[in-house]
């Protein structure tokens, strides 16, 4: 099985050095410092589960890697629609799209039965961009729940989770999506195969719909926020509104708001992505995590007014940040 990961960043190097553990042939794009430490010395993992290292082939080139069978996208959602200079060469016609995305993926109605099946939703593929450059036809969902960070280039620290759920848009049992998990279990790691992937998206983005705009905000980490009487109460109420969304889309995930409010406050002093991107000058990724619900509240005619002002605030922040690096056609954008 041949597997090209486009952005070797935290999540994407992780997943990479996993599967080419367990003997899939791995290639991994990159750039800058971090090329230059994966081609000098490979991907080091530090892990509470045992530390590893491993050199599969890294490149910025996706020329020089050719067809695979499927492609791992470890790039932030803004980048999708200028990443077909990088993935178009890695196609054939059965190659797959597997984007460890936080948020509402650009596929979401693709094969989804009902009365808004096949609708676009503007935020995640503005102009349908993102579709034109990865179709959804090749689309299996993933939603990811394990914690890493790059500690240096090439250097991946794994500190908690396993779990990269995987299905099919439509719910189908697919060969495709099978050879996929026995290689991420072989990895080492856990890939149960969904037959419904949005309750997964449900259950995660219930967490990243507020608890990531409001770090950003107020500089919170995870335990901070949900010991804040005041913002306990704000993230239980969008939770409940990002909920009712579901519903009305016909999706509902089996989770309390209240369990998810507790293992949120058990991951400690830990700093939301967006946070993090924040403190290092990158570019926001709440559209996908935020306001792409705030445009299915519109779909369904939800008012979740708590939603909508926190994503007013939100829009605001991004809007009075000096703008990041552009993703550039053709190149990797920053991990």
């Amino acid at each position: 099985m041949r597997v090209a990961v486009v952005g070797a960043g935290a999540i994407g190097a992780y997943v990479g050095a996993c599967l080419h553990r367990a003997g899939a042939d791995v290639s991994l794009l990159a750039r800058g410092d971090n090329l230059a430490a994966l081609r000098a010395d490979g991907v080091r993992v530090l892990s509470p589960r045992g530390d590893f290292q491993v050199t599969p082939h890294a490149t910025d080139d996706p020329a020089e890697i050719g067809a695979v069978d499927h492609v791992v996208l470890g790039l932030k959602a803004y980048s999708y629609a200028t990443c077909g200079p990088l993935v178009h060469p890695l196609l054939k016609e059965d190659t797959t799209i597997i984007a460890a995305q936080n948020g509402i993926p650009w596929w979401y109605f693709h094969g989804l039965r009902g009365p808004f099946e096949g609708h676009r939703i503007d935020t995640v593929d503005p102009g349908g961009a993102v579709s034109r450059v990865l179709p959804p036809r090749r689309a299996i969902g993933c939603v990811v729940y394990a914690a890493t960070e790059l500690d240096a280039p090439g250097v991946v620290r794994h500190r908690e989770g396993t779990r990269f759920s995987i299905g099919e848009p439509d719910g189908s049992d697919s060969d495709r999506c099978r050879e996929f998990s026995d290689a991420m279990i072989a990895g080492g790691l856990k890939c149960p195969v969904e037959d419904d992937i949005r309750r997964d998206i449900w259950i995660k983005l219930m967490g990243n719909v507020a608890f990531n705009p409001i770090s950003a905000l107020t500089g919170a980490t995870l335990a901070g926020m949900c010991r804040h009487s005041g913002v306990r109460a704000l993230v239980a109420a969008m939770m409940r509104e990002s909920l009712e969304i579901a519903g009305a889309l016909g999706c509902s995930p089996d989770i309390a708001i209240d369990r998810r409010l507790a293992g949120a406050e058990r991951t400690g002093d830990h700093k939301t992505s967006t946070l993090q991107d924040l403190e290092r000058g990158k570019p926001l990724e709440l559209e996908a995590m935020l306001t792409a619900v705030v445009e299915l509240a519109d779909l369904v005619g939800a008012e979740a007014p708590t939603l909508r002002t926190v994503n007013a605030l939100g829009d605001l922040l991004g809007r009075r940040l000096a703008p990041g690096e552009p993703a550039t056609a053709g190149r990797i954008p920053r991990e």
